[in-house]
């Protein structure tokens, strides 16, 4: 198992960043694809960006170009540096982790979760 905590939203203009993170304990970390959901109000959690093991990427099309995760095995930790965010990316944010071989945007195919991060973007 991996407990996740999530840290870093905050409110920010549009146009602005946040760097969000994601610190892990479990000795598991080193094994689990990590991904970055988030939920609008009134809408269903949505795939945002995972990391696999090897620290490939991949990104919903709505944020490339503007968002990147990264991971630090050693600190047991994601990052998710937000750039030019816009109201539409208000979100609470979650990290999660999978142990499945191959990476997943779907949200029941991890099976740890993060509390989330709040996000709010002024328009």
């Amino acid at each position: 198992q991996v407990q996740l905590v999530e840290s870093g939203g905050g409110l920010v203009q549009a146009g602005g960043s946040l760097r969000l993170s994601c610190v892990a304990s479990g000795y598991t970390f080193s094994n689990y694809i990590m991904g970055w959901f988030r939920q609008a109000p009134g809408k269903e959690r949505e795939f945002v960006a995972y990391i696999h093991r090897n620290s490939i990427t991949y990104y919903a099309d709505f944020v490339k170009g503007r968002f990147t995760i990264s991971r630090d095995n050693g600190k047991k930790t994601v990052h998710l540096q937000m750039n030019s965010l816009t109201p539409e990316d208000t979100a609470v944010y979650y990290c999660a982790g999978s142990l499945r071989s191959a990476a997943s945007t779907v949200p029941n195919s991890y099976t740890d979760w993060g509390q989330g991060t709040q996000v709010t973007v002024a328009s």
